[in-house]
């Protein structure tokens, strides 16, 4: 009797079909010494398990982000006898949830209804570009809300007037903005934090364990920072933008069309790190423009209630 387990044999079209890959794209991995080449039975070349797992563990990779040159060095240490499981850990760490918001499912009338009950698609499309709602499969009228926050802000600024075209080409000025306050964070920490784990090899199990620890007690910082910091300049600029616009007077001389604030040294240093020196008076302006427009609706809406509460008194 023979116990030795019985091989499986591929030519490169079985490959392709059982690995999703293209003919072509099996050779180019050869090529490139990602994938092992085949055995040579008389005229044919025949492949193995080990070739299709190897496909697979590239297809994974790359849905992961790495380049080609990056998942060969990860291969290679694999066949040296390191394993992925820390670096695959780090990489789940990085593409895990960034936030605590959970999202929630959303029917067409619902929708409809929370933006004052006239159906608008071309909003709804918008919408779905913009990834503030995306289209469950095979459920026409349900939608998945990503960020309910998000929503909620978008649902009170339509309530207070603002034009649902207006809202959509502001959320698209302030994700730009936000994405390059992202990148300067990601390169701030990169070089004074996550260098020392981004050498010509891939990390050890032990070394990409430790930096998807960091990335967990980093990954709260860049939006606390944002806050604090877009809160202080709110408090500084709303309160001069109020008075004068609405007839209280200048904080100071005005002939100018431009005027210097002082800040303090550490403030300034905290959001160059986050935008860059060049952006800081960019993003103290568009800061300080979102936190008077909210103000200004809470005053117009103050004086109103007030005007008829007297208007109402007997």
């Amino acid at each position: 009797m023979n116990d030795e387990p019985v091989r499986v044999a591929y030519r490169i079209e079985d490959l392709s079909h059982h690995s999703g890959a293209t003919v072509r794209t099996i050779r180019a991995y050869q090529d490139r010494g990602l994938l092992p080449r085949p055995e040579r039975r008389g005229r044919a070349n025949v492949y193995a398990d080990a070739h299709l797992a190897r496909l697979r563990q590239i297809a994974d990779l790359l849905d992961r982000g790495y380049t080609l040159a990056s998942i060969k060095e990860l291969l290679e240490a694999w066949d040296a006898g390191r394993g992925l499981g820390g670096i695959l850990g780090l990489v789940a760490e990085v593409d895990g949830p960034w936030t605590d918001e959970e999202a929630v499912r959303m029917s067409r009338a619902e929708l409809d209804e929370r933006f004052g009950g006239s159906p608008d698609d071309a909003a709804v499309a918008e919408a779905v570009e913009l990834g503030v709602l995306e289209r469950v499969p095979g459920e026409e009228e349900v939608y998945l809300v990503p960020s309910p926050q998000e929503l909620a802000v978008a649902v009170e600024l339509y309530a207070a007037g603002v034009p649902l075209s207006a809202i959509s080409g502001h959320l698209r000025e302030l994700r730009g903005k936000v994405e390059h306050i992202a990148a300067r964070f990601l390169e701030f920490t990169t070089e004074h934090v996550f260098a020392r784990y981004l050498g010509e090899h891939p990390p050890s199990d032990a070394e990409a364990d430790e930096a998807a620890s960091l990335v967990r007690r980093l990954r709260p910082l860049a939006q606390q920072t944002v806050d604090a910091e877009l809160a202080r300049a709110m408090r500084l600029f709303a309160t001069r933008y109020l008075r004068e616009r609405l007839g209280a007077g200048p904080l100071q001389d005005t002939t100018d069309e431009t005027r210097s604030v002082q800040l303090p040294v550490a403030t300034m240093r905290a959001v160059e790190t986050l935008v860059g020196s060049g952006q800081v008076a960019a993003f103290v302006t568009a800061a300080v423009e979102r936190e008077v427009h909210a103000r200004t609706l809470d005053h117009l809406t103050s004086n109103y209630n007030n005007h008829n509460a007297v208007d109402e008194t007997p």
